[in-house]
């Protein structure tokens, strides 16, 4: 589906910055009235890819704003089409107006996305550059920017059409031997295909390995801070995030469910989670939030086990203890300001430690940094390499990764051309899904829906 014009009558317009009060403001619309839009804002045709400064007139003949407008003639645009930029100011009358005006003029509202939906389509973007757009915009940490710039210059799908360069090669020889089925295939040839789709078959297990680390750059890391309750984790919570965003209070058992709020450590974006202290006879009501602590320590990327210094080591439910493996769990001994060398009890093995005070801020900075070497952790590979993939990615190449088994399985028992030829296709198509050869609407409307209008 990529790469072929799709034939498209209508000219969408919509803003190109968020809503709200601002110095200034970008409309652009996209389309075949794009061009007729730029000149009627020009006393002379309109340059391409040149600025111009014109006073935006309504249709009823009434100055709508002094404005600033570049003209990208099709295909050499971002959405393949003729598109005009209108720099405006940015107060939310104006460019109501300018939306209401063009509209009368014969264009209609964007959808959310169709921007970057109509770049697709003519062949300006891949279907995974066009999502790396949304995460590019949507992107709270310097590793997620630098991961959805490396797709949006085409990295992942580089990788894709190596894969299936290569195996188009395998398959053009299958061809030829199904052509002349007299001809046996030679050994060398199969060895030599074997090989091929081993080694294809290896890097696709490297990239369905980053699926993961993918998730944890697009969502943060899910840091659930756990422990009985007047431990401290609200305070550390504030402290961390720089603002008293939880209550805090002497009496135990202040927190009775789970606040979740975000922060930027080094290169990450820590998605801090703070529950209902672990009682050990909880009322009901603490037993909902207890419950509510156990899902959130299930889903956890990373488990910040904040203990008391003041008191005994305490004891956890089994299916907590289960939880604190030494990749992913964080020992937080909070109140060193009070006990020192608390508690006395000798911490579990292997678990990371790091003494803090909530209330004076010793230690924090040893915390933060203990949690983004925890976060670095996630990492699969360099990051100048990096290449992390989403859900929908990972779905098409494990498929793929199916049926390059059961292409080596064919190799391996010397089955007929046509059994090798079908999974290789197979293979190809799969692998196709992954950068936008594909013909469902509806895998094409729920990726797009994501993004925000004017993108």
């Amino acid at each position: 589906m990529r790469g072929s014009m799709a034939p498209i009558a209508d000219t969408i317009v919509a803003p190109a910055t968020p809503a709200g009060t601002s110095a200034l403001a970008i409309v652009r619309a996209s389309g075949p009235l794009a061009g007729v839009l730029a000149s009627s804002l020009s006393s002379t045709p309109p340059q391409p890819r040149q600025a111009f400064h014109a006073g935006y007139q309504s249709l009823a003949g009434t100055l709508v704003d002094d404005v600033v407008a570049v003209f990208f003639q099709g295909p050499r645009s971002y959405t393949g089409e003729d598109l005009l930029e209108i720099y405006c100011h940015g107060n939310t009358l104006i460019i109501n107006a300018l939306l209401k005006d063009i509209c009368s003029r014969g264009c209609r509202l964007a959808e959310p996305g169709e921007f970057t939906r109509r770049a697709f389509l003519n062949g300006n973007l891949d279907l995974s550059q066009a999502e790396a757009v949304a995460d590019l915009i949507h992107a709270h940490s310097e590793r997620a920017l630098a991961a959805a710039h490396r797709q949006l210059r085409g990295a992942l799908g580089q990788k894709i059409h190596s894969f299936t360069d290569r195996l188009v090669d395998v398959l053009a020889h299958l061809e030829a031997c199904i052509d002349f089925p007299e001809e046996d295939i030679p050994p060398a040839d199969r060895d030599r295909w074997a090989q091929a789709v081993g080694e294809i078959r290896s890097e696709v297990d490297r990239l369905v390995a980053t699926r993961p680390y993918g998730d944890i750059l697009r969502g943060g890391v899910r840091t659930v801070l756990l422990g009985e309750p007047n431990a401290g984790k609200s305070s550390l919570l504030n402290r961390l995030l720089g603002r008293e965003r939880a209550l805090v209070s002497p009496e135990p058992g202040t927190t009775r469910d789970y606040l979740e709020e975000p922060v930027s450590l080094g290169p990450h974006c820590i998605r801090l989670i703070d529950t209902a202290g672990l009682h050990a006879s909880p009322s009901p009501l603490d037993k909902l939030g207890v419950a509510r602590s156990l899902e959130r320590a299930a889903d956890a990327d990373l488990i910040l086990w904040v203990v008391d210094a003041t008191r005994p080591l305490p004891s956890l439910p089994g299916e907590v203890r289960a939880r604190l493996l030494p990749a992913t769990t964080l020992v937080v001994v909070n109140k060193i300001d009070l006990a020192p060398d608390g508690p006395r009890d000798a911490l579990p093995s292997g678990l990371s430690c790091v003494r803090v005070s909530a209330l004076t801020g010793a230690g924090c900075p040893d915390l933060e940094a203990a949690i983004v070497r925890h976060a670095d952790s996630f990492r699969t590979g360099p990051d100048e390499d990096l290449v992390a993939i989403n859900v929908r990615h990972q779905q098409s190449l494990q498929e793929a990764a199916r049926l390059l088994d059961a292409a080596r399985q064919s190799l391996a028992s010397m089955a007929p051309a046509e059994l090798l030829a079908s999974d290789i296709r197979g293979a190809i198509h799969s692998f196709g899904e992954v950068v936008g050869r594909v013909d469902n609407e509806q895998i094409l409307d729920r990726i797009f829906a994501k993004f925000c209008i004017g993108k």
